[in-house]
Parts: structure tokens; sequence; C-alpha cells
């Protein structure tokens, strides 16, 4: 399904004047709004494929209906999730999920649809179908050397399907792992996988990155191969530069501080990305900023002042990435709505009052510089994303939008309510 330019103006339209009073109250009470709005405008974020459908747990899975059936369906309800807010540009696949058979064909509809791809994911974290060996206690750190071939051969051939779609990164997360004390022996492991993750750097183009995402446990439960950030910087820094740290919010113990492993992978340039997400307890795969938008917030504050000590333009120079599953969305709703928190917590760091706090911080004046960093949290910044979308061509309203033209109803229509996507 398509939703017609159309469309969009009679709704920008008739919540335009309602639009313009709030906007002018939020720009009114800040200093650097022509310069906000142009990094909101620019500042996208990648839909991953495998989002696109209903998501489920071990207990079970409850289809939206109306999910798409193919690649190119995926491309399609991104292409719909871009032309209602104007900030997701570009679709991360995940391999074999979502093999791209014609690739020019597949790249094609993407551009048509002002899409391009983002980072490829391999998965060595399941048994596919025909698949000669197995991956039940592991992939690249596997004690049979036939196993960890398999897994390598699988990376290397997902980095050229990569190269096909004109993506520039091969992001790679491991299940491996061990349940039980003396399952497997520690230094090996990891020995294994740096030795497999070598030979797939080799193959990386000179102009691919590699990106190594961490996990402390889940499938596995005593042990995780690459359990955290300093195992993947570990990693990244062995391997050399086109090699860094993934960081997926959900991927981390309960009180970590994501915000300091931000500011230091980032001080080292060996910050790849982020995989978006939220929880309450692991790796729940919530809407983005559903439940400790302070924490996204904080983060951002991390990332905008590490990003401006480098000179790195915020827009390209970084993997922006929502990775997310659920069970009792809409998943398109779901996604604009993370998107939508992602783009406030950016706008939200944008105007932090950095000679302040930085003041605040050398005369160590504790009240001052969280006051400083709250003052920026609790502004409202709707208006200002809103009006950001707005110049772009998107809708000030995308879900209310999306509602009004009944997309799920004749998404239903179109692929029939017993439609279950690839992904988890």
């Amino acid at each position: 399904m398509h939703l017609e330019t159309k469309a969009i103006d009679e709704h920008n339209h008739q919540h335009l004047g309602e639009h313009k009073r709030r906007f002018e109250f939020a720009a009114g009470e800040i200093v650097n709004t022509t310069e906000v709005l142009d990094k909101l405008i620019a500042f996208n974020i990648a839909i991953p494929s495998w989002a696109l459908g209903t998501g489920g747990t071990r207990f079970g899975r409850f289809p939206e209906g109306g999910e798409p059936r193919s690649l190119e369906e995926k491309i399609e309800d991104v292409g719909l999730i871009h032309a209602l807010n104007r900030s997701s540009n570009s679709i991360s696949l995940h391999i074999p999920w979502d093999i791209p058979e014609n690739a020019s064909s597949v790249k094609a509809l993407a551009a048509q649809l002002g899409l391009h791809f983002d980072a490829v994911n391999s998965n060595t974290f399941q048994d596919q179908k025909d698949q000669k060996l197995s991956y039940k206690l592991g992939s690249l750190h596997h004690t049979d050397k036939a196993v960890r071939r398999q897994a390598i051969e699988h990376n290397i051939q997902v980095i050229k399907y990569g190269v096909e779609l004109d993506s520039k990164a091969l992001s790679v997360w491991l299940s491996d792992g061990s349940n039980f004390p003396g399952q497997l022996n520690f230094r090996t492991a990891f020995q294994n996988t740096l030795e497999s993750l070598q030979e797939i750097y080799e193959a990386l183009p000179s102009d691919r990155k590699m990106w190594i995402e961490y996990k402390p446990y889940e499938p596995n439960f005593y042990s995780t191969t690459i359990a955290d950030w300093g195992q993947s910087h570990l990693l990244a820094s062995k391997l050399g530069d086109k090699a860094k740290t993934l960081v997926d919010l959900g991927h981390h113990l309960q009180g970590t501080n994501i915000e300091q492993i931000v500011s230091l992978l980032l001080m080292e340039g060996k910050l790849a990305g982020f995989h978006f997400n939220d929880s309450k307890y692991g790796d729940d795969d919530l809407t983005v900023g559903s439940i400790n938008p302070y924490q996204l917030f904080l983060i951002f504050n991390e990332l905008v002042e590490g990003m401006d000590a480098r000179n790195m333009n915020h827009a390209k120079d970084m993997g922006w990435m929502i990775d997310a599953s659920h069970n009792v969305k809409d998943p398109i709703e779901d996604l604009i709505q993370s998107v939508e928190a992602i783009k406030i917590a950016y706008a939200q760091a944008l105007i932090i009052d950095r000679n302040a706090l930085v003041e605040a911080q050398q005369r160590n004046d504790v009240a001052l510089a969280q006051e400083v960093l709250q003052q920026a949290y609790r502004t409202d910044v709707r208006p200002l994303v809103a009006e950001a979308r707005l110049r772009a061509g998107g809708a000030l309203q995308p879900i209310t939008l999306f509602r009004q033209e009944n997309v799920r109803k004749n998404l239903l229509k179109e692929r029939g309510s017993k439609t279950i996507s690839t992904g988890l």
C-alpha cells in the first residue's frame, strides 16, 4: 500500500493552525531553533525488516494480520513509515530471513520509495532449513571447526548481499555461550571467536564496516562469549579500523550506565551505532522511550557532546537503527512511536546549554549541572520534531493519519489476516 501525498497534505492542512500555535510558543523558548530543525530533518533512523511483523515470545505469537509476506512488501511498509514521518529512509535486513534474490529490482523498489539499505545482519543463532550443521552449541566459537567454517561462510555471504545492496556494514550478534559451568573453556571460546571474525573481517571490502554486538545473557544463561562492551571493544580493536562496537540498549544488565559506555566508545572512535529499544527487566524489546525516556535523553546528551568533540556528522557518521519485537501492538504504529521518541531525545540533547553545563562541571557545581540537563529534558520539543517532519514533507500526526487512512485494514484486505512475517 502507498500513501498519497494528497492525503498527507490534507491531514496537515487540518492540523496546521494548532501546530503553528504550539511551534511558535516552543520556538520562542529555544535559542538555536533553526539549527535544531536542520539537524532533525537530516536525522533518520533505520527500520529493521524483522520488526514489520508481529513479534512473539517463547510462549506464543499473536499475528496482527496484513503482515508483509515478502521482502518487497517489507520495503513497501518501510516506505509507508517514511512517507508518514520522513525520518526512516533506510531498511536493515536480517539474512537469511530476508534474502534479496534480485538485488537490482529490490534496490529499484527501495529507491522509488526514497529508501536505501542500512546494515545487513547475519544469523547464526538459529538453525535454518536444510542447514548441514547445528548452532545449538555455538557458531563462531564452536569447538568443531566445521561448524565455525559454516558460520564464517554464512557471514561472508551476508557481506556479498550487502555489497549488492550498497549496504556499508555487516552487523554480527552471536548467541554463543554456555548454560552450565564447565561446559566450555572461556579462553578457547573467545580465541575461536576472534579467529573466526578475523576471517570474516578479511572478506570485508575496504569501504565496509563490521559492527560487533554484545549481550550479557540469553539464550545462554551462564556465560556469553561476547558478553559486554569491553569484550566487543577488545575484539574490534584486535580486528582493525573497520570493526566497531554496536550498542543495543536492551543488551545490558539492569542499572548499567549505558551513557558512560557510549561516551568512552566515542572517545576511542569505536562506537558503531545503536539498536534502539527499551526495557524494564532485560532484553524486552519494548518501544523506544516507553519505559525510561530520561536514560534515552542522557545517552543522546553524551552522543551529541561526544560527536561534536570529534567533528562528526550526527546523521551520517553513526549507525542508527531500531531493534524491537512486539506481540501486542500494530508493528507500524510501534515503529512510528519509536522513531518519534528517538527524535525527541535527540532534540532535547541539542538544546542543552553546553556552555553552562561545562562551566558547572568545571566548578563542581553538582546542583547546577543537574538543573541544566533537566531544563532541556523538561522542555516540550515535540512541536519542533513535528515542524521538522512538516518541512520534510511528512505528516504532523503520523499515527493519527495512519488510522484515518485505515492502513492496517487495507493491508488486511490486500495480504490477508493469516500472514506471518519472517523474524522473531
